[in-house]
């Protein structure tokens, strides 16, 4: 019987956004199989390497140099050789020699080609809608992450949503992260009431809702946590304002800490998939307020405080003055171990197609 073959190569980068969902389903996978059941291919220069006790690690010779690279190349040449194994990919990318489980976890590129302007966004606009209809017609079994991805995937590419899996993310890792609390020697400006928001300055994460209500609201002060992603960069977004505080990368140790001591947490994205910040911010003890569109009322439902991403004409306080339900049920739905069970069967499923 054939095996699944995981691509570890999310080892090689900054565990956020899917790269961590990869790590996290991946650590718990490795609790549920059997010994030798199913592998992870690691590219030579990964380090940090987790110590697995029941997936084949298989670190290969070649290092990773570029994420294309490794996957077109010395990853499906890798798969064309060794016929015995089926990959499990979670990062939007289809093997076209060699498909097999494929996580999309949505199809933004599909949906907002319009956020793509320049000419290298242009181009990952195009090489990932190419992606997307590759895993449409060729992936063994398309995984994603909410229902609402499901419909946008089975309506874009004529696929009965029947045969899509929902997986869904989980806050779980945070739990496991000590806060930091030194970013508030660093930022002494942080230590009287703030919002804080999460995410990179994409377009799609819209930090213009924040810097427009801002510039409406002068007493308000906002915190913004993030590093700029190469494309899709919202240049609106800058450091004019005196009451909004652009901090680039910080860690989770730190970000768990702002969680914990911000006034809310406010993500006014237009597009997510699933949106996994304000769930970390719920598990803090956060109040969230959150963009009323796309994936984010299936995941949040009456936890959440809503606005519109693309109107400001809003009051915060009296916003946050709104009853919400408890975040218990929510926190109790989404779990890395109930994900990985489903994960465990879909793989199961594959290798006997």
């Amino acid at each position: 019987m054939k095996k699944i073959l995981i691509n570890g190569d999310f080892l090689c980068r900054r565990l956020t956004g899917i790269e961590r969902y990869a790590y996290e389903i991946t650590r718990r996978l490795d609790e549920i199989i059997s010994p030798g059941e199913a592998a992870i291919i690691i590219p030579n220069n990964a380090e940090n390497v987790p110590v697995y006790k029941n997936l084949i690690v298989i670190r290969h010779k070649k290092n990773i140099k570029t994420k294309f690279w490794w996957i077109m190349v010395t990853l499906q040449f890798f798969l064309i050789t060794n016929r015995r194994y089926i990959i499990l990919e979670y990062g939007n990318v289809c093997l076209p020699f060699a498909p097999g489980v494929i996580f999309l976890h949505d199809i933004y590129c599909k949906i907002y080609k319009k956020d793509f302007t320049g000419f290298r966004d242009k181009l990952v606009c195009l090489y990932s809608n190419m992606q997307y209809i590759l895993i449409a017609k060729k992936a063994k079994k398309i995984v994603t992450v909410s229902n609402f991805s499901r419909m946008q995937i089975a309506k874009n590419y004529n696929i009965n949503p029947d045969k899509i899996s929902v997986v869904y993310s989980s806050w779980n890792h945070f739990a496991e992260i000590k806060s930091d609390y030194s970013v508030f020697d660093g930022y002494p400006a942080l230590k009287k009431p703030f919002y804080f928001s999460l995410g990179s300055l994409s377009k799609r994460k819209n930090m213009d809702w924040i810097i427009k209500y801002a510039a409406k609201h002068p007493d308000a002060y906002f915190a913004v946590s993030g590093a700029a992603l190469p494309t899709t960069r919202d240049d609106s977004v800058g450091g004019e304002l005196k009451n909004v505080l652009f901090l680039g990368y910080i860690d989770d140790s730190k970000v768990k800490a702002l969680m914990e001591k911000c006034e809310a947490f406010i993500l006014p994205s237009y597009y997510e998939g699933f949106g996994l910040p304000p769930l970390e911010a719920l598990s803090c003890g956060a109040r969230i307020i959150i963009s009323s569109y796309a994936s984010l009322p299936e995941i949040y439902g009456k936890t959440a405080r809503y606005i519109d991403p693309f109107n400001t004409d809003v009051d915060i306080e009296a916003l946050l003055n709104e009853p919400v339900d408890p975040p218990a049920f929510v926190l109790e739905k989404y779990s890395y171990d109930k994900s990985a069970l489903q994960v465990y069967g879909i793989m199961k499923e594959a290798v006997r197609l």
